[in-house]
C-alpha cells in the first residue's frame, strides 16, 4: 500500500510533468524577445473586489498584529544577520528558479542558477554566503506565474487568498502550484526541516523589505486599492523581464520586486 510522501511525490511529479507538456505547446506562442520597456498597461480585473475585500481586512489584520511587527524587529538585527537569512532564502529556493528557467525555455538563465546553487549550497555554506554574486554570477527571481505569463495565459481576475495576499488568478495558481512542487523530494527529515527554516525565514525576510512599500501605500486613501495596483504593476513588469530574458533596466522605471504584503 503506497505511503502518503509517496502519493504526495507522485502528484509533485505529475503537476510538474503537466507543466512540462503545457510549457512545450504554449512556448512557441512567446515572444522571448519582448523590450523589457514595454510594461504592459492593463487595469487590474476584480469583478470580486466585495469578496476580496473582507479577505484582505483579515489579512491586514494578521499582518499589523503578527507579521508587520516581527518584520521590524528582523530590520534591526546585524546586517550579517539579515543577509544571511536572506542569502539562505534565496539558494533554497533555486531549484524552483532552475525548473521554471527550464519551462520558460530560457537555457542561459537555467545554467546561471544551476551553477549559483552548486556553487553557494557547499562553498557557501548552504547558501548563507552569497559566494557567486561575489564572483559576478546574478541572482534572477523566476516563478510560477511569472512562467504562466511567458506562456501568454491571461492575468485572469484579481484574487485575494487567505495570508498570501494579493494577486491575479494567473498568479494566485502558480503560488499554490509552488508549494505542491518540491524538487527535494520529501524523504527526508533534513530536507523538511531546511524547507520550513526556509519558508519562515522567507516570510519575515521578505515582509521586512516590503515595509518601505506598503506603509507609502497605507498613507493614500484606500490601501487595499493601492496595494492591489502596485501588485499588479509589479508583476506585470516581472513578466515582461521573464520574456526578455534579463532584469528591467533602471529607465524603464522600478524593478518588479515582490512587495506582495
Amino acid at each position: 500500500m503506497p505511503t502518503l510522501k509517496t502519493a504526495s511525490y507522485a502528484v509533485q511529479c505529475a503537476s510538474l510533468g503537466f507543466l512540462v507538456l503545457l510549457g512545450s505547446g504554449c512556448a512557441g506562442t512567446s515572444n522571448m524577445h519582448a523590450s523589457v520597456c514595454s510594461t504592459p498597461a492593463l487595469a487590474p480585473y476584480d469583478p470580486a473586489e466585495p469578496v476580496n475585500r473582507g479577505i484582505f481586512a483579515f489579512n491586514r489584520t494578521v499582518d499589523d498584529y503578527a507579521l508587520a511587527p516581527i518584520a521590524r524587529g528582523y530590520r534591526r538585527l546585524p546586517d550579517t544577520v539579515q543577509s544571511g537569512v536572506h542569502n539562505f532564502v534565496a539558494n533554497f529556493g533555486e531549484p524552483k528558479v532552475f525548473i521554471n528557467d527550464l519551462l520558460q525555455g530560457n537555457a542561459r538563465r537555467s545554467v546561471n542558477t544551476l551553477g549559483r546553487f552548486a556553487l553557494n549550497s557547499t562553498v557557501g555554506l548552504l547558501g548563507l554566503i552569497d559566494v557567486s554574486g561575489r564572483l559576478g554570477i546574478e541572482r534572477h527571481r523566476a516563478d510560477f506565474g511569472q512562467t504562466f505569463g511567458v506562456w501568454n495565459i491571461a492575468n485572469g481576475p484579481i484574487v485575494e487568498l487567505p495570508l498570501l495576499g494579493t494577486s491575479n488568478l494567473r498568479d494566485a495558481t502558480g503560488k499554490v502550484l509552488s508549494f505542491a512542487v518540491s524538487p527535494f523530494g520529501s524523504n527526508s527529515d533534513t530536507l523538511e526541516t531546511l524547507s520550513t527554516v526556509s519558508t519562515v525565514g522567507g516570510t519575515v525576510d521578505g515582509r521586512a523589505k516590503a515595509l518601505p512599500v506598503t506603509e507609502e501605500l497605507r498613507t493614500g486613501p484606500d490601501y487595499y486599492e493601492a496595494l492591489r495596483d502596485d501588485v499588479a504593476e509589479r508583476r506585470a513588469r516581472f513578466v515582461v523581464e521573464g520574456k526578455a530574458g534579463q532584469p528591467m533596466t533602471p529607465e524603464c522605471g522600478q524593478e518588479a520586486n515582490n512587495h506582495e504584503r
